[in-house]
């Protein structure tokens, strides 16, 4: 079990000055925390300033370079041996840091697993169940909130796949996507989210093909036949099912029977050889 005193909560924070103070304040009541720090992503309000009159240690990016940009930044910054990263929306409950904290050391990744009555809009929630039940099949096991930014993770481990992090809004769900694949120990701990302050930076028409991109770079790094194969099982049903068709109706077989069956043989040779390559990733880790 971590200790609060071991661990350094990171907040990532972009126009923020209404929450900011709020969430650092209450952070800072719910326990004896290493250390907290606001990643100011070139916010245009007073969020590094509310930030440091709460208390937080504020490292300020000089100009806007995304969410994934501010916790890979906090993540270098924090000396402790287990980090906490918090939306500084003011979603999340400061009193279930100490809950989230306290399943570390037992798991290696622990995730604030929002309820269904808490999400945004019925969009938003519709589009969350789809990436949910997306990635539960890419990786073999339920995932009930692939996106929650609400995750703590031993500091040395989250490490592992900083390069992996891109600078926009899916952190977390590769961060999620990363651990499972890798076989570390995933937790998924249930939580309220609060109505977030001021508006959401994410939009889901736009940000929604991103988050599908970034599953399939995922999943293609760590286990790629669970992309290949389906496609390669896919072409060989409908070009055998074709060549059947046209022996009994034409008796002989079209070359586009025989293209599909050998487009099904690559993709799943291909498939086969990427997933040999991503096994040596493994090789010589800790």
């Amino acid at each position: 079990m971590a200790e609060p005193s071991s661990v350094s909560i990171i907040v990532p924070a972009f126009n923020e000055e209404p929450a900011i103070a709020p969430l650092v304040q209450a952070l800072r009541a719910g326990g004896a925390w290493h250390e907290i720090i606001v990643v100011d992503d070139g916010s245009s309000d007073a969020t590094t300033e509310r930030a440091r009159e709460a208390g937080a240690t504020v490292v300020r990016h000089p100009y806007n370079k995304g969410n994934g940009a501010a916790v890979k930044t906090g993540i270098r910054r924090a000396t402790g041996e287990f980090i906490l990263i918090v939306d500084g929306d003011g979603q999340h409950r400061a009193a279930d840091a100490a809950r989230l904290v306290s399943r570390l050391g037992e798991y290696d990744l622990v995730i604030g697993a929002r309820s269904k009555g808490t999400q945004a809009t019925h969009a938003r929630l519709l589009g969350n169940t789809a990436l949910n039940w997306l990635a539960g099949y890419l990786t073999g096991r339920q995932i009930p909130d692939l996106t929650s930014g609400f995750r703590g993770a031993r500091r040395s481990q989250i490490r592992e796949f900083l390069h992996l992090l891109p600078n926009g809004f899916s952190t977390p769900t590769t961060t999620t996507l990363a651990f499972v694949k890798a076989g570390y120990n995933v937790c998924f701990e249930p939580i309220e989210a609060a109505q977030r302050v001021g508006h959401s930076k994410i939009r889901l028409a736009r940000d929604g093909a991103k988050f599908l991109l970034i599953l399939m770079k995922i999943v293609t790094l760590f286990s790629p036949l669970r992309v290949f194969l389906p496609i390669s099982l896919a072409s060989l049903a409908v070009g055998a099912g074709y060549a059947a068709w046209t022996i009994a109706t034409q008796s002989h077989i079209t070359n586009s029977s025989v293209l599909l069956i050998m487009l099904a043989v690559i993709v799943f040779l291909v498939g086969l050889v990427s997933e040999q390559i991503a096994a040596l990733r493994f090789e010589g880790r800790e």
